[in-house]
């Protein structure tokens, strides 16, 4: 049986790169029943950093268009209950650290998300603090 997961992730990062063409392809799928679960999610986020390894070979950033979906697709998800709990910031550490660096887009991202939580755990705050001074 196909893996269609895998052949996804090929044929998207096939010419190296998240083009505009494809981010409208990838906004129009994961968005068809407006919600974004988890396999959704675990999908884009390997979908990331197979995106990110290809970009630095390139020397070349990742398409903006992408980073906003990734990190609006995330948000929807983390914040489905308005809350972070420790499970959630835990999560978000493992997945925003899996490359070893916390970027410029990365601490955006944990900015929108504190501000748009009704409530967060000490888990995140201490990882809010440990990357907003990276």
């Amino acid at each position: 049986m196909a893996d269609f997961r895998k052949l996804a992730l090929e044929a998207i990062l096939a010419d190296g790169t998240i083009d505009d063409a494809e981010v409208r392809v990838l906004q129009k799928e994961l968005w068809a029943d407006k919600e974004i679960d988890a396999q959704e999610v675990a999908f884009l986020i390997e979908l990331r950093q197979s995106a990110q390894k290809k970009a630095r070979a390139k020397k070349v950033p990742l398409n903006p268009k992408f980073e906003t979906l990734f990190f609006k697709a995330i948000e929807q998800n983390v914040l489905r209950d308005g809350k972070i709990d420790a499970k959630e910031a835990n999560w978000l550490r493992k997945m925003l650290f899996a490359d070893g660096k916390i970027d410029d887009n990365e601490k955006k991202f944990l900015k929108r998300l504190k501000k748009a939580a009704t409530k967060t755990s000490p888990e995140f705050e201490r990882l809010y603090q440990e990357c907003a001074a990276c």
